[in-house]
């Protein structure tokens, strides 16, 4: 059998906040039991995981030629991007709330460029899978990003968000309803990671306090969901 590929940001590295060794100042590191590796393990499939910190389309497309080889012994290509196109520079919108602000890909963009990925990498010979984005904790988010700015630039971030924090998770949820649309369009398998989240009752349980990265029993959660997947998938080709 041939091998996997994965391709993503850093929730596909599996990249956690780790607050072990300073609770104060938790500092961001990788699981060794990702939801990668616990599938690779499950199936019985090396996977090789490109996934990267603050990885985009863009950047994707840009690196792609560097795993040319790599995509060609692989069978499946499974890509999980979004969260960081769709993120904007809270530090530039604190600054100066009053000036237009905008996505770091627009909607647009990432449609066209995930689109040329796919289209890459099947060229290339290997069958792309998508992940769809798993949910954001708004509040732990903005939290998160604003935990060193002052009280005026916070002020000025909230401002521009009209008041509301759930605006947060408007352009998350518009660039994952893209994802399935591409999906549909390209005719290519989406795996929805989004919906084991949601059916939670708390699903915050299963987020890092930055309210964007799955914790460890979030990556579990991931990879049971893939796995289930799998299985099916595998089971009807």
């Amino acid at each position: 059998m041939r091998q996997i590929i994965a391709f993503g940001d850093s929730i596909m590295r599996g990249i956690v906040l780790d607050k072990s060794k300073d609770s104060l100042n938790p500092r961001y590191t990788q699981l060794n039991d990702s939801f990668v590796s616990i599938c690779s393990a499950q199936l019985g499939r090396e996977i090789k995981n490109y996934g990267s910190f603050g990885n985009t389309t863009l950047r994707a497309l840009h690196n792609l030629n560097r795993y040319k080889s790599e995509i060609e012994l692989s069978e499946y290509a499974i890509m999980e991007f979004g969260g960081n196109d769709c993120d904007h520079q809270w530090v530039a919108i604190a600054d100066n709330p009053s000036a237009e602000h905008h996505p770091f890909i627009s909607i647009p963009q990432y449609a066209e460029q995930f689109s040329k990925l796919i289209t890459s990498i099947q060229q290339l010979g290997a069958k792309p899978i998508l992940l769809s984005l798993p949910p954001i904790i708004a509040d732990s988010y903005f939290n998160a990003f604003t935990k060193n700015m002052s009280v005026e630039q916070k002020g000025n971030v909230l401002s521009w968000l009209n008041g509301c924090l759930e605006n947060i998770t408007q352009w998350h949820d518009m660039y994952n309803l893209e994802l399935f649309k591409l999906a549909t369009e390209l005719n290519i398998p989406i795996i929805d990671i989004t919906s084991p989240f949601l059916v939670q009752r708390d699903y915050r349980e299963l987020f890092c306090e930055d309210g964007i990265h799955p914790n460890k029993k979030g990556h579990r959660l991931i990879a049971e969901t893939i796995c289930n997947y799998a299985h099916k998938y595998l089971a009807a080709i």
